[in-house]
């Protein structure tokens, strides 16, 4: 597989020009899958409140990967979990709207969320093995969640466990059904959480760090098969990944978060090729370029501020090489840099000049 011969800095050099492909450039035709409009997560704390997803707003659509990008803490995850419903307390969704194929679920009642819930929308973990249960066969564990989604027999439901495990590449699938998750690799258990996640054909798929646990080569098969399966079933997917090279090859759009707010939003062809927010060319420089032969990566200065420490106006401006007078007084409103693609700074970056053919 080409993937797993390249480097991260390949995949990044070898973005095509102009808009990514995939549901974006129909976005304006169709409604979304998935739609956030401000949407707020805040944790009450002894030291007040806490929000770690602050104003977040951004569409998924139908065979569409929006890949959700950032450091530790920039409020990726917690954004997926507000979505399908899965906050711990005392976090909650204090505001704005979560549209799911165009009805609002912020706020929806366990009882009322719960069958929306595999059947509407999937979730992936970063380490299968805190989704599979390790008494289970995984055939009874598919099976299972089949019947809770499905109008189908035991008979149907198996056949149909089966077939999922195919589709996901399981090697001798009708004999793994009985297996149980010790018995399977890291990315085969990947795979098997991932032919659970989609058994009861779901509309939207959050995979949170899918590939963070897997070792190169499987890490580029599992992008496959998600791409794979995104186009085949027209699914829309939120890809939470801290890994840029996962980004340019996996998604379609990407999302840049930090500290709880969207920096920069949009094609990822166009986003990564000429980032225009400070941070987002910053996560851009600290990506090893082993053809440049470099001494030493470069980094960004500091660290993600904690939620109970922000600082007034741009919470990256303490960080920033750009940062003036106004970053420290008032947070930047998002600025439309190209129809498809915005970001939220007051000295948003230019890109440079192509040179003129000779």
């Amino acid at each position: 597989m080409m993937a797993q011969a390249q480097s991260v800095a390949d995949r990044l050099r070898g973005l095509g020009g102009g808009k990514s492909k995939g549901a974006v450039e129909t976005s304006s035709l169709t409604p979304p899958v998935l739609a956030l409009r401000d949407l707020v997560v805040e944790i009450p704390t002894r030291h007040g409140v806490l929000r770690p997803v602050d104003g977040v707003s951004y569409d998924i659509h139908a065979g569409e990967i929006l890949g959700v990008v950032g450091e530790s803490g920039a409020g990726k995850s917690m954004a997926g979990n507000a979505v399908i419903g899965l906050l711990d307390r005392p976090a909650r969704v204090a505001s704005g709207r979560i549209r799911l194929n165009g009805e609002r679920i912020e706020g929806v009642s366990p009882k009322k969320m719960r069958p929306l819930r595999g059947k509407k929308i999937a979730m992936v973990f970063q380490d299968p093995l805190t989704s599979l249960n390790p008494l289970l066969p995984i055939g009874d564990q598919l099976s299972e969640t089949i019947l809770a989604h499905l109008p189908v027999s035991k008979r149907e439901a198996r056949a149909r466990a089966l077939a999922a495990l195919e589709e996901v590449g399981i090697p001798a699938a009708a004999e793994r059904l009985d297996s149980y998750p010790h018995e399977f690799s890291g990315g085969m258990r990947q795979r098997v959480v991932i032919a659970l996640a989609l058994c009861a054909e779901p509309d939207l798929l959050i995979a949170d760090e899918p590939t963070t646990a897997l070792d190169v080569s499987v890490q580029a098969q599992i992008i496959a098969l998600l791409k794979r399966l995104c186009r085949e079933r027209g699914m829309a997917v939120m890809l939470v990944t801290h890994d840029m090279g996962v980004i340019a090859e996996a998604a379609d759009r990407v999302a840049v978060m930090y500290a709880g707010r969207l920096a920069e939003l949009g094609p990822v062809a166009e986003v990564l090729r000429a980032p225009r927010h400070p941070y987002t060319h910053g996560l851009m420089g600290a990506t090893p370029l082993a053809a440049k032969g470099q001494a030493r990566l470069n980094q960004i200065p500091g660290a993600m501020p904690r939620l109970d420490a922000l600082p007034q106006g741009c919470a990256f401006h303490p960080r920033c090489p750009k940062a003036g007078p106004a970053c420290s007084f008032s947070a930047p409103t998002p600025m439309r840099m190209s129809a498809d693609h915005s970001a939220s700074c007051h000295f948003p970056m230019m890109p440079e000049p192509e040179a003129a053919p000779l």
